[in-house]
């Protein structure tokens, strides 16, 4: 490989939630002779890509950082991107608006759609940032279960989302695109049918598609606008560099919407708070980023972490009875269903987290993202960290 995903770094010190957070959370710590493995929070233990770093850089050689305006460069880097990456035409700066991050576009988005008080649909397991900012906004949410085929996909409920959503009056849908937790990497046929109902619903649908350059080998993103004409006026996309890239610490995430009168409303809600706005560095990480070789360095990350997630789940099939585990088609999270083996071993979810962390395997509590008995892992890191913490997991926890 031409990148580097195999350097272990010291990441303790340097501002890194994931690593510095165990120091001071008791719990977290793990008993003595064993090393705090970072794999809770969703952030990457790989260097970002060179492109970043060398377009940062260059910015810096240059010693003023006063008000400024976004370049061109920076719209046109994200339109080259999406044409690339996700066979997008007919994006137009005109159709981007720059956000903070994702959840505050879903709060923009929300606030330009909905009234406070209004029902919320979302799907269930769901990424803990939605519930919490929508229900904190002063909305209701209302979850539609993911159900699994006979191979065990998880696949939507059409027929319980269209009867939540006529009997609650609910005006937005929050998608995940790829999904979070289950890594649910949509196909064709299931965007098809979920747009038609929005359309028949009359629906707005934002969609959050941050992990839609993370999909794993064999599978590919279909951005939900490029469903259909209807698709592409009713959906608000959120974007970022910063799940792909490892670049949370740096701020910065944009929006796609290509209906002129939901993009002017959903850009007032963005301005009154009168912060949403970009940092100079952000921008030209995004332009490093979205660059050539920022390109060929996500496809080999894709393949660093298609060979992580096959490794894990094969050795938790095969060493640890009671745990299952649907293989993730895209991001690098998984979502573990710890039902089974709780209920043979008479061992509580607590306590099978509790002896995660002793031996250093921190990973993270699956209940708030609607998993009864779940555990959420983090497999973005060194392949090396990833084997120790697996045999960590069949010799202390699992047993």
């Amino acid at each position: 490989m031409k990148f580097d995903f195999t350097t272990i770094y010291d990441r303790r010190g340097k501002d890194a939630m994931a690593v510095d957070a165990v120091e001071k959370i008791p719990v977290f710590q793990p008993n003595e002779g064993f090393d705090a493995i970072p794999m809770w929070v969703a952030d990457m233990n790989f260097a970002t890509a060179p492109a970043v770093t060398e377009t940062i850089r260059k910015r810096l050689e240059h010693p003023l950082f006063g008000y400024f305006m976004p370049s061109d460069e920076y719209f046109d880097s994200i339109i080259r991107w999406q044409q690339r990456r996700n066979g997008v035409t007919g994006l137009e700066k005109d159709h981007i608006g720059y956000e903070n991050g994702v959840l505050g576009g879903l709060m923009s988005a929300l606030a330009a759609v909905c009234a406070r008080g209004d029902n919320v649909l979302v799907h269930s397991p769901t990424y803990i940032g939605f519930t919490r900012s929508i229900e904190n906004g002063g909305y209701h949410v209302i979850t539609s279960p993911l159900k699994p085929d006979r191979y065990g996909v998880q696949r939507m409920d059409f027929f319980d989302m269209e009867t939540k959503i006529k009997r609650n009056d609910i005006r937005a849908v929050v998608f995940c695109s790829p999904h979070n937790p289950t890594g649910r990497v949509w196909e064709q046929e299931e965007l098809e049918h979920f747009m038609d109902m929005a359309r028949r619903l009359n629906v707005t649908v934002i969609s959050d598609e941050i992990w839609s350059d993370l999909t794993l080998r064999g599978h590919q993103h279909i951005p939900l606008q490029s469903v259909s004409d209807d698709a592409r006026q009713r959906t608000v996309a959120l974007y970022a560099p910063s799940k792909t890239f490892n670049l949370a610490g740096l701020i910065g995430s944009y929006h796609i919407v290509y209906n002129e009168a939901l993009h002017k409303r959903m850009k007032k809600e963005s301005s009154l708070s009168h912060y949403n706005s970009m940092n100079v560095l952000s921008m030209h990480a995004l332009i490093g980023a979205y660059s050539d070789e920022g390109s060929q360095w996500v496809d080999e990350l894709r393949e660093v972490l298609t060979e992580n997630v096959k490794y894990a789940c094969k050795f938790i099939r095969k060493n640890l009875p009671g745990v299952s585990v649907q293989q993730p088609e895209g991001t690098y999270m998984l979502f573990l269903d710890c039902e089974e083996y709780c209920r043979r071993s008479g061992r509580t979810l607590d306590e099978v987290k509790k002896a995660g962390y002793e031996v250093g395997v921190v990973w993270q509590d699956g209940r708030p993202f609607h998993g009864a008995h779940h555990i959420r892992m983090n497999l973005a890191l060194p392949m090396e960290k990833v084997v120790i913490a697996m045999d960590r997991l069949k010799e202390y926890v699992f047993i």
